[in-house]
């Protein structure tokens, strides 16, 4: 309980600089009284509550889970079922983020309003499904990609230089219309769900590892996490 507490407290720190800026331009830029006082205080109870909660259930299930299970592939010593849950668990969390969700819906109706597509819902949940999956194949062959790299020793600079010469070189050629969407992809792929559980395999994969720096080797599975949907969605355009 007294964690939980903790939490709580470190939650309203956090939440407290947002409160701070909107409530100053709020009262003293646009000097206009806040609007529902009552039902906003109730949403900033309920913010706080579910993200203590979410941080909470972070630390004490996704995290030690990711590395128990990373520790344990390692062990285990089968280089092929390693990739293979890298992965699965970059796919499966990312098919489920709660923001690419958002992300994929709007690009469906703003590309159906724009005439990229047919103006009616199978044509849009389509589109935003197929884009969804794009992203979340993306995401599965990066932490692949990120495990490979922590097993082989890469330099990741080298890698994250040619992804991004190669994101160049797509932009010239990729619809204008899907560029924008393919850059945001790249950031709402590293959101609540996928964080977590894939800093946890980095970081426990490069401590079970003889020879390797979790601080060093564990970290930068987020990197290629951004940079793979990018090129992965502005294809998906060129082929859509």
């Amino acid at each position: 309980m007294k964690a939980f507490l903790q939490s709580m407290l470190s939650s309203t720190k956090d939440l407290l600089p947002i409160v701070v800026v909107i409530g100053f331009f709020q009262l003293f830029v646009l000097q206009q009284p806040l609007p529902n006082l009552f039902e906003i205080i109730i949403g900033l109870l309920m913010v706080i509550t579910g993200l203590t909660f979410f941080v909470f259930g972070l630390e004490k299930a996704l995290f030690p889970l990711g590395e128990s299970m990373a520790n344990a592939f390692a062990r285990k010593g089968s280089v092929f079922w390693l990739l293979m849950f890298a992965f699965f668990l970059g796919f499966g969390t990312t098919i489920a983020e709660p923001a690419l969700i958002a992300v994929a819906a709007k690009a469906g109706d703003i590309a159906a309003t724009a005439g990229a597509i047919a103006n009616n819902p199978e044509s849009i949940e389509q589109y935003s499904l197929g884009l969804r999956i794009s992203v979340a194949l993306s995401v599965g062959l990066a932490i692949v990609l990120g495990v490979l790299r922590i097993l082989k020793g890469w330099p990741i600079q080298r890698v994250i230089i040619i992804g991004y010469i190669l994101v160049v070189i797509m932009t010239y050629f990729a619809p204008k219309e899907i560029i924008g969407i393919a850059y945001d992809s790249g950031g709402v792929t590293t959101s609540t769900i996928t964080v977590p559980l894939v800093t946890a395999l980095g970081v426990g994969l490069a401590s079970a590892i003889k020879g390797r720096n979790p601080m060093l080797d564990g970290f930068g599975l987020i990197a290629f996490a951004s940079l793979l949907p990018m090129i992965f969605v502005m294809a998906y355009g060129m082929i859509y």
